[in-house]
């Protein structure tokens, strides 16, 4: 018999201690077979144009998972949501379906959790500022997530609308957060420490010379080769690791500079199954500018999948 869950039962099931744990395993385990995602077009009766996301991964014999994802910018302007997605789990020895998710929850939360694990290896480790740029849904939970693994003096959050930024500053202080509003987005890039940028932004918000020496820019929103958070500058003068080199390397923020010829496929230092697996060290250098790609892969979805399953079927 399957099961449905929900939005709040994946806030409340998924907590950060326990998925950031959860991924960390996974990814230093080789059984997850995780095919490339396919991101199709389709273009929209206004002259907009959306994408459809297609992310299948299975561990031969236990689980199978595929998300499906509705990327629809031009959602933006009307006040509705620019991602929604779906999750089915099936039993991968009988091929039973076990359970169906909220996938715009199961993503937020491992998405936030797999920033939070690289951040880990990659922030020093007395980083005290956290920066979010974005006040959309993931917003939020790469707050809580990042506030799970260190403790911050202070936690900023710019958005363009300065009201909607209040309005997640707000939230988390209520959980218990230090969150303030940034009201000037330069200045409070030189001051933090680690730099999360969750929007769908198409040109650059961040530039390479607003970063400090020692900071830690962890780039989530631009997924595809037409969308970009970072400048040329921001990419060519750090260290960049990626969560799949495949899957970073076509989104805009690494395809862009690598067309241009600003950096190579070399310039990136590791992927987070390797920094997990301790493969590659993370942060050496307390001087250093570091910089994660993350562009979303199928493994951290059935990882937090089957997480949440177990724990709903126990419960």
């Amino acid at each position: 018999m399957s099961v449905m869950i929900g939005h709040d039962a994946l806030e409340a099931g998924l907590g950060w201690p326990e998925l950031i744990a959860q991924l960390r395993d996974w990814y230093r385990s080789d059984a997850v077979t995780a095919p490339d995602r396919q991101v199709l077009s389709i273009a929209q009766p206004d002259g907009s144009e959306a994408s459809l996301l297609i992310m299948p991964a299975w561990v031969p014999g236990a689980r199978i998972g595929v998300k499906v994802v509705s990327f629809f910018p031009a959602n933006a302007a009307k006040g509705r949501p620019t991602i929604n997605a779906g999750y089915l789990l099936f039993d991968g020895e009988t091929g039973h379906m076990k359970a169906a998710l909220d996938g715009d929850a199961l993503t937020a939360r491992r998405t936030a959790a797999a920033s939070a694990l690289a951040a880990g290896y990659l922030a020093r480790r007395d980083a005290a500022h956290l920066l979010v740029v974005g006040t959309g849904q993931l917003s939020r939970a790469v707050a809580e997530a990042h506030c799970t693994t260190r403790s911050y003096d202070r936690v900023s959050i710019w958005g363009r609308s300065r009201d909607k930024a209040a309005a997640v500053a707000a939230e988390l202080a209520q959980a218990g957060l230090p969150a303030e509003v940034a009201e000037d987005l330069e200045a409070t890039c030189r001051a933090a420490d680690v730099i999360s940028t969750v929007t769908a932004s198409t040109r650059p918000i961040i530039r390479g010379d607003w970063l400090k020496p020692g900071s830690h820019l962890d780039l989530i929103g631009a997924f595809k080769g037409d969308m970009r958070e970072s400048d040329d500058r921001a990419i060519a003068q750090a260290q960049v690791f990626v969560d799949l080199r495949a899957g970073a390397m076509l989104a805009g923020d690494l395809s862009q500079p690598l067309d241009a010829g600003r950096i190579e496929p070399g310039h990136i230092r590791a992927d987070l199954a390797e920094l997990c697996q301790q493969r590659h060290p993370g942060r050496s250098d307390a001087a250093a500018r570091t910089v994660f790609k993350s562009a979303g892969m199928a493994l951290q979805d059935l990882a937090a999948a089957d997480l949440a399953a177990g724990q709903a079927m126990s419960g």
